[in-house]
C-alpha cells in the first residue's frame, strides 16, 4: 500500500456527498484515487454468505455496471461486498471501499490483495477511522452511513432478513438515495430483507438496465450518458488520461506506465473501436 492520505471538509467530497450525513466525519483517510468518486457511483451491498444466486445477480450486476463507468462502492467485507469490488475490476472498471478501521490493518485480512488491486486499478480505500484503529462492531454500521452517502443509489442484491446491509438502505432512504433490491425466491431466508425492502417501496432491479432506469438514465442501451471504459486495465489507464486533459503521446506513455510495445497497440485497438481518435502530431483525444 501506499502512503494514507486525509481529506477534510473542505474537500469536494465533502461538498457533494459527505455533508449531507447527519454525522458527517471530520476527517476521511483515503489510500489511491478519490477522482474515481468524481462520476455515478452506485453502492451494492449484501449477505456475507450469498447463496449461488446472490453471488450470480452480484456480479453480473457489478460487472455490467462498471463496464459503463459506473463506479462500484462497497465495503471490502466477505461475500457480496468483495463479490462486486471484484466484478468491477473484472469489467476493467473502478471501485471504492469503505472500511471499519484504519487503512494500516485491511480487514478482512483475506481481501489485503482485493485491496491492493483496488488501488492499483484507479480506485480508492477510505475510512473515517485513523491509522492503528481496529474494527469495532459498531464500526460497521457507521461505515455503511458512507457508503450509502458516496452513492447516488444503493443496490441490496441478497440480504436475510437482519443482514447489515440494511441499515446502508435505511442510510440510503434516510439521505434521499435511489434503495434498489433485487428480488428472491419467497421460500429463500437469504432473500427476506430484499423482499421486505419492496414492500416498503425500493425499486426492484434484475438486471442493469433497471438499475440505471431507476437512476434517470434511461438510454441504456447505447450508454450514451455514462462514460465509456475501457476492455482492458491498459485501456482504463489511456482513456483515464486523456479525461485528464492529457493529449500529447509521450505523455501518455509515460503517465501509463506502460511499455511502448503495450502503448502502441493499445492505442491501436481504442482508435480502431473508435474509442480515441488522432489530433495529428502525436496527439490524442477521446473519439465522439
Amino acid at each position: 500500500m501506499v502512503e494514507i492520505n486525509i481529506l477534510t471538509g473542505n474537500h469536494k467530497l465533502f461538498e457533494q456527498r459527505l455533508d449531507q450525513l447527519a454525522d458527517t466525519p471530520k476527517k476521511v483517510y483515503y489510500i489511491g484515487n478519490t477522482s474515481a468518486l468524481d462520476g455515478l457511483c452506485i453502492g451494492i451491498v449484501g449477505s456475507r454468505k450469498p447463496t449461488a444466486y446472490g453471488h450470480e445477480m452480484t456480479y453480473q450486476l457489478a460487472y455490467e455496471l462498471a463496464k459503463r463507468g459506473v463506479t462500484i462502492v462497497s465495503g471490502l467485507a466477505i461475500g457480496v461486498d468483495g463479490l462486486a469490488h471484484q466484478a468491477a475490476l473484472d469489467a476493467g472498471g473502478r471501485t471504492a471501499a469503505v472500511l471499519a478501521g484504519g487503512l494500516d490493518d485491511i480487514y478482512p485480512h483475506r481481501h489485503r490483495k482485493l485491496a491492493q488491486q483496488i488501488v492499483d486499478h484507479g480506485g480508492v480505500l477510505l475510512s473515517e477511522y485513523p491509522q492503528g484503529m481496529p474494527c469495532l462492531p459498531h464500526q460497521f454500521v457507521a461505515r455503511n452511513r458512507l457508503i450509502a452517502a458516496l452513492g447516488e443509489g444503493v443496490i441490496v442484491t441478497e440480504a436475510a432478513a437482519k443482514s447489515g446491509s440494511l441499515h446502508t438502505a435505511q442510510f440510503g432512504l434516510e439521505l434521499g438515495r435511489t434503495v434498489m433490491a433485487v428480488p428472491g425466491l419467497a421460500t429463500n431466508p437469504m432473500a427476506s430483507g430484499c423482499l421486505n425492502l419492496l414492500r416498503s417501496g425500493a425499486t426492484l432491479v434484475a438486471n442493469v438496465e433497471d438499475a440505471l432506469f431507476a437512476l434517470g438514465y434511461h438510454d441504456t442501451a447505447e450508454s450514451t450518458q455514462l462514460p465509456l471504459l475501457g476492455d482492458t486495465p491498459e485501456e482504463v489507464s489511456i482513456l483515464e488520461l486523456l479525461r485528464q486533459g492529457i493529449q500529447e503521446g509521450e505523455e501518455l506513455l509515460l503517465q501509463s506506465k506502460l511499455t511502448p510495445s503495450v502503448f502502441s497497440q493499445t492505442l491501436t485497438m481504442l482508435e480502431i473501436d473508435g474509442r480515441i481518435r488522432p489530433l495529428g502530431s502525436n496527439h490524442w483525444a477521446l473519439g465522439q
